[in-house]
């Protein structure tokens, strides 16, 4: 068969492809069952995968602005493809702002693959991020995910950007030590709020909405690891920070999706659960046992991770013990999770386990504006963000985008 006729025929199928709005009442079971095909690991491979709680558009309902769009296929309108997208204002570095939308959750049956749908749904939502302002659209995946790295980068002209690190340590039956003499204190939003907008305000991706982000319901508070001489003498009320401190907030996807390991052999999955046995029956023992990821779990996610003084690395590894206890506690947890940006220091202060652990999380990004129209909004400043190099500071990874 000649290109051409290929080509023809690859356009004919793409006709028969509309992609609309998400409505609740009419798609939802349409788009979780479309969401659980695409579940099925292929080759025999293990799998980790993600049933999403309450309505399929509840990853993206925390943006103020945000929306979901479905692809329909043929005569009988099958729901064979699901993408979301929302708009916010995060730094750029140097105090500057820009208007950015994030794209997410994009999937296509696999039976409805190579024939366009992908594109399609991208070119839409982009549609919409460009009519409501959007400056820049960027998007995150796994390294090694070659289809989705093809579709962004070579068909829809996105640009490799940001390579930050995701940080894994699973979450074990036993309780971490803290350090000694280490105070570990809770902020309320307003003096977490204050504090973020200072320590990040020439890092990349602070959301200007951060309050909104603390008072959320998913997220288990802000917390400050400070050596507990220095707790007498600290008055928050002053807005001077400790000499050494460290400073994360904890996001929960407990009622937000599941997560589940899926595909693995009998023998693996024997040998992970005799870890978590004896760990329980010998918690003094420190065994680094493997949590029940073969059933549902949630996570806890870190952001805002922030050190400072010669104690900072301490103080963080005691924040970081502190958290995966307060996932110990919270029976289902499985893992506690961080992503820093690969120059940021506290990268070396979190415990993790490689095995687990993404050292590339691939960021690309977008830029709608029009070259003749650059450095017409002075609160983005004249320079082009995509071409500007890896801030030498930190990545805000937004606990929403996760």
């Amino acid at each position: 068969m000649s290109r051409a006729v290929v080509a023809a025929a690859a356009e004919g199928e793409e006709n028969l492809v509309v992609v609309r709005e998400y409505d609740e009442e009419k798609d939802k079971e349409g788009v979780e069952e479309m969401e659980r095909r695409c579940e099925i690991g292929e080759g025999g491979k293990p799998s980790l995968v993600a049933d999403l709680l309450g309505d399929p558009i509840c990853r993206v309902r925390h943006f103020p602005s945000h929306i979901m769009l479905v692809a329909e296929y043929g005569e009988k309108r099958e729901i064979v493809g699901v993408i979301r997208g929302c708009i916010k204002t995060v730094t750029r570095g140097n105090l500057m702002y820009a208007k950015v939308a994030y794209i997410l959750g994009l999937r296509v049956s696999p039976s409805h693959r190579r024939l366009g749908i992908g594109k399609k749904l991208v070119q839409k939502l982009e549609q919409w991020c460009k009519q409501n302002g959007a400056e820049y659209a960027y998007m995150a995946t796994d390294c090694t995910n070659e289809a989705s790295i093809h579709l962004f980068t070579r068909k829809c002209a996105y640009t490799k950007f940001r390579t930050p690190t995701m940080l894994v340590q699973p979450v074990h039956a036993h309780y971490k030590p803290l350090g000694s003499g280490i105070a570990i204190v809770r902020l309320n939003p307003r003096l977490a709020e204050t504090i973020y907008r200072r320590v990040f305000a020439n890092s990349e991706f602070f959301p200007k909405d951060i309050d909104n982000i603390l008072c959320n319901r998913l997220n288990l508070g802000t917390f400050m690891a400070l050596p507990r001489k220095c707790l007498p003498k600290w008055d928050p009320k002053t807005g001077i920070l400790p000499p050494s401190f460290a400073i994360t907030s904890v996001w929960s996807t407990k009622q937000l999706f599941r997560l589940q390991v899926k595909g693995v052999s009998m023998l693996t999955y024997a040998c992970c659960m005799a870890s978590r046995v004896l760990d329980a029956w010998m918690p003094w023992l420190m065994l680094p046992s493997i949590p029940d990821v073969f059933r549902q779990f949630w996570v806890y996610f870190l952001y805002g991770l922030h050190m400072e003084g010669k104690n900072g690395s301490r103080l963080m590894k005691s924040l970081c013990a502190f958290a995966h206890n307060m996932g110990t506690d919270d029976e289902g947890c499985g893992a506690v999770l961080a992503e820093v940006g690969q120059r940021d220091p506290v990268r070396e202060a979190i415990p993790h386990w490689r095995k687990f652990s993404m050292s590339e999380d691939l960021w690309c990004m977008k830029k709608f504006a029009d070259d003749a129209n650059e450095g017409s909004n002075e609160r983005c400043g004249p320079s082009d963000w995509l071409k500007s190099r890896p801030s030498l500071l930190s990545i805000f990874v937004d606990p929403r985008d996760i």
